[in-house]
């Protein structure tokens, strides 16, 4: 709407100042621009005419900030599925989680992979292959909803001083990448091979994957510099008997626990060193929407 200005609202002044610390001045109304201008763009370059209506767009998060839990792609996320229910307008699913991964990465530079974005689309787990070949051809990859019961039971921890943006991590990796590092290829290629082993494990029936998810991490160390807070959690966790690897850029982990036995030690440790544990709700409802879901799950 011309000359409708963003509305601010803080319960006081010391809320305000720490949210200037974390997002500066661009705050979440930036992803909430950039994801209304992609649409936008989308639709005109797919000729879907838009009809001139007036809307107000708020939104409300309870995703800790900037640990590394998908919490911006989720507004967008959030903002381009209220704009499709509003214009009644339908983009495929892989081609919205594109969309969403541009908004951040061109609109604001923000550097991200596509794999959160897949998972909010389809809202259900998903398995994800991201061949180069399927993603020049098609410009994405082989996306397989499953069930939510294939997943044992898992934990997210995390310690909000730990928060730092993606680009403090992830810049770095993406050059050594594209100068062919090594290290770095290696890496990857044992990430793959490690998500193949999950994949297999869980349309299997096997759900322990604790082992496959702590090789993650340890890998990670060997080609990034992890923070020693960081550190702290993934070893915590697994002193506990969990299993843990960082969700993303840091701050937080995700792990697997055998049993309550071992969810009560873990939350006792993370207490220990202020770290908040929560019991992921998983959802699946997309699952059974798809268009082609995954019949042998």
């Amino acid at each position: 709407m011309p000359g409708k200005r963003d509305l601010l609202e803080f319960d006081n002044l010391d809320h305000l100042l720490e949210d200037i610390r974390l997002h500066g001045y661009y705050g979440g109304i930036r992803l909430v621009k950039a994801a209304i201008k992609k649409f936008s763009d989308y639709c005109r370059s797919t000729k879907i005419t838009l009809p001139p209506k007036n809307f107000t767009i708020r939104y409300e998060t309870t995703i800790p900030e900037r640990l590394g839990l998908a919490g911006s792609s989720a507004i967008i996320t959030g903002v381009m599925k209220a704009l499709l229910q509003y214009y009644r307008v339908s983009i495929p699913t892989p081609i919205l989680a594109n969309l969403i991964l541009e908004a951040e990465k061109d609109e604001l530079g923000i550097a991200a992979g596509l794999q959160d974005r897949v998972t909010q689309v389809y809202s259900c787990p998903v398995y994800m292959n991201f061949s180069k070949t399927l993603m020049t051809k098609r410009g994405y990859g082989e996306y397989l909803p499953f069930k939510k019961e294939l997943l044992p039971d898992m934990y997210i921890a995390f310690r909000r001083e730990l928060a730092e943006g993606s680009e403090e991590t992830h810049n770095d990796l993406a050059a050594r990448y594209e100068r062919k590092d090594p290290a770095v290829l290696q890496a990857i290629a044992q990430w793959l091979h490690l998500t193949e082993q999950v994949w297999n494990k869980l349309r299997q029936g096997d759900k322990n994957i604790g082992a496959l998810l702590n090789r993650n991490f340890d890998i990670r160390r060997q080609v990034c510099t992890v923070s020693r807070g960081n550190i702290e959690l993934v070893e915590t966790a697994r002193a506990a008997g969990a299993s843990a690897k960082l969700t993303g850029s840091g701050g937080a982990i995700i792990g697997t626990y055998e049993n309550k036995t071992t969810l009560n030690r873990l939350q006792a440790a993370m207490k220990k060193i202020r770290a908040i544990v929560i019991l992921p709700e998983v959802i699946d409802v997309g699952y059974f929407r798809h268009e082609k879901p995954n019949k042998k799950l």
